[in-house]
């Protein structure tokens, strides 16, 4: 909060969402708005996963533009005002900024937004492809007309802030700044966790909620193509940690998507990798029996 202490005077409110903390938050939130003179208003929740907060803020903000942060990262001075300015832009309901992910402590390179166009549902359909950088929240400022009704998912494990910011993107005007506004924290094990537990069921659950974007316009084909990535994304998991069968069957269904060359070589070679570690098994299997 204190980063936001010197654009105090382009903030119409502060809505912190407490969800069920057990470390003070709202009482040591309140007295950082007072000294940085922040107009803070607190809203009490009992949701516990990453969507409902976040709809009971956009429930309940009453500013014409809105932008939202996780308490767990970190906006960077300055940013929400060169977000700010870029409103301006004729046309402009949304404006996505730079953000660094912090991995484990560990700083990465700054992402850079790039790809985007006039066609809003153009956009949707590429960021679910995997073809624009994805969008951290807390590196966007948005329009509350373009919101409108849109609410993040609830109840999934990941990749809600995707389906929300497809569904937001189909019907938005872009506009882009290369300055840094936030770092993202990640911790890979916690992030992996998601992927980890009950994967099926997780997945399916995800996978009914990407598919009710089709009543925004966007093609089968894109759909399609970010089950693709995701799946992928937990056969990594599943084989890091030496769940063979698991990752085969997610593998499997990555491969089925329609992806881009740099996929289908990801997908060949995690079939390798799979195929070559089963059959290590197999022989450290016969040694012992030998």
């Amino acid at each position: 909060m204190a980063t936001l202490r010197s654009e105090a005077e382009i903030i119409g409110e502060v809505i912190l969402v407490d969800d069920s903390s057990t470390d003070n938050t709202a009482a040591v939130a309140a007295d950082a708005a007072s000294r940085l003179a922040l107009p803070l208003r607190v809203v009490q929740s009992h949701c516990r996963d990453a969507g409902g907060p976040r709809n009971l803020a956009l429930t309940d903000a009453r500013f014409p533009w809105i932008y939202m942060i996780d308490a767990d990262d970190l906006h960077l001075d300055g940013g929400l005002r060169v977000l700010s300015k870029t409103r301006t832009m004729p046309g402009a309901d949304m404006v996505v900024g730079a953000y660094r992910r912090r991995n484990d402590g560990r700083d990465r390179q700054f992402k850079m937004p790039a790809g985007y166009t006039n066609a809003g549902l153009a956009n949707a359909s590429a960021y679910l492809e995997g073809r624009i950088r994805s969008i951290a929240v807390g590196s966007a400022l948005v329009s509350r007309r373009a919101v409108g009704d849109t609410c993040f998912p609830t109840g999934l494990a990941y990749d809600e802030d995707t389906l929300f910011w497809a569904r937001v993107m189909s019907k938005a005007s872009m506009a882009v700044v290369t300055q840094p506004i936030m770092i993202y924290f990640v911790s890979s094990e916690r992030s992996d966790d998601r992927f980890a537990i009950k994967p099926a069921r997780r997945f399916l659950e995800w996978r009914l909620a990407l598919r009710e974007l089709a009543d925004c316009g966007i093609a089968k084909s894109s759909l399609k193509a970010r089950e693709g990535l995701v799946a992928l994304k937990i056969a990594r998991v599943h084989y890091a940690r030496g769940d063979l069968e698991t990752a085969t069957k997610f593998l499997t269904v990555a491969e089925a998507a329609p992806k881009v060359s740099t996929d289908i070589w990801r997908c060949m070679r995690y079939r390798l990798k799979i195929a070559a570690r089963r059959r290590l098994w197999g022989q450290q299997i016969q040694l012992q029996n030998a």
